[in-house]
């Protein structure tokens, strides 16, 4: 039996965000709704969910693509896609948080959910610092929370996709001007909070190569979990 996180993208586009799968969706394939993000997936490596893979992958351009290294279904990829790359990820759950350390500076008083007149800002924000795919209406995934200065949105975080027990941390990121602040913990472990209250544990997929981010997470309370592949299927 796989852990409901070595499929994530499936599980998550089958059950809890079903709502923003394309219409054209079904058993063998699944589609997130392209203005809410990339991902695409398919039920197994048979013939019959392959082509559905590849006619959602012809009808959408630009899907992404997340299974687990070395696992069944990380080479099932849609026939005629062209391929624009792949990179390991780093997949990390957490049930509880560390402590945070002393001389940490206060924010929750600056912090606030982030509503659909942000739209615009997030949308920047996520696409100068590149925190992941993040499109039109990612937002409506979340709930996102964030931190303005003079107005401006500097830093967000929120929530992703949602498998039975796990809800993912995403779109962490914080403007470049504004780094070093604590910003990206602050509001790390307000969302973290929030999810483990649930009862559920916390994920997140973290770039392989990118000791520091890693590093980061590990010491919000983070642990790695598996090793995944994420294919970013191109436009053409």
């Amino acid at each position: 039996m796989t852990h409901p996180l070595d499929r994530a993208v499936f599980n998550a586009l089958t059950t809890r965000l079903s709502r923003f799968t394309t219409a054209d969706s079904g058993p063998d394939a699944v589609r997130l709704d392209p203005e809410v993000g990339v991902f695409l997936a398919a039920a197994d490596d048979t013939a019959q969910s392959r082509k559905a893979l590849a006619e959602l992958a012809r009808r959408y351009p630009g899907a992404g693509l997340v299974e687990r290294e070395g696992g069944p279904m990380a080479g099932v990829l849609p026939e005629g896609a062209p391929i624009a790359a792949q990179v390991a990820l780093v997949q990390m759950t957490a049930t509880a948080l560390t402590p945070v350390g002393p001389g940490a500076a206060p924010l929750d008083d600056v912090i606030e959910v982030l509503g659909e007149a942000d739209a615009p800002a997030m949308l920047a924000l996520a696409t100068l610092t590149r925190p992941g795919p993040f499109r039109s209406r990612t937002r409506e995934l979340g709930p996102f929370i964030g931190i303005k200065q003079d107005g401006e949105l500097v830093a967000m975080a929120g929530r992703r996709l949602r498998v039975d027990g796990f809800t993912e941390l995403s779109g962490v990121c914080t403007h470049p001007d504004h780094r070093g602040k604590g910003y990206a913990a602050a509001l790390s472990r307000v969302v973290v909070s929030e999810i483990l209250a649930t009862g559920e544990a916390a994920f997140l997929h973290a770039f392989a190569d990118h000791a520091a981010t890693i590093a980061f997470y590990q010491g919000l309370g983070f642990q790695s979990r598996a090793r995944m592949i994420y294919t970013s299927l191109g436009e053409g």
